[in-house]
């Protein structure tokens, strides 16, 4: 159990981490902020799909564990097949709500467009709710 929740907690900071770098590359300026200012149809339709990903994949990502078919899958067999669905779904989970993350503060430095960083926002908040301690792994492959 202790792996697959060091394995949680690797996706879980390294996104962060690389979005933080990624922040901080384009704060100090070894990367050009604004490329895509003057692509406003190309921010209009990346921003229209990132407010759809983002608004979806949330509720999605917070409540993935409580549908039946998840829920069953981590609930049976051995606790090594337990702790394998935990790391499949667990990491599923952080990709659902990182990967929008790091897309939108890619955005916002790129486009310069603030919808973009409130939405990154949004998702580093959320990823608060799924944040993967020795407990929550515990409770969430067990039936109690």
């Amino acid at each position: 159990m202790k792996k697959v929740r060091s394995l949680l907690l690797y996706t879980f900071w390294g996104f962060i981490a690389l979005s933080v770098l990624m922040a901080f590359a384009f704060e100090t300026d070894l990367m050009p902020a604004g490329v895509g200012a003057e692509e406003k149809s190309l921010d209009f339709v990346l921003l229209s799909v990132m407010e759809l990903v983002t608004i979806c994949l949330i509720p999605l990502a917070l409540r993935l564990f409580k549908f039946s078919g998840i829920r069953r899958r981590l609930l049976t067999g051995t606790e090594d097949d337990r702790a394998q669905q935990l790391l499949r779904w667990g990491v599923s989970r952080m990709m659902l709500l990182c990967v929008p993350m790091f897309i939108n503060t890619l955005s916002y430095y790129w486009f310069l467009n603030v919808a973009y960083g409130y939405m990154a926002i949004i998702g580093l908040l959320c990823l608060v709710f799924v944040y993967p301690s020795l407990q929550r792994c515990h409770d969430e492959i067990s039936d109690e």
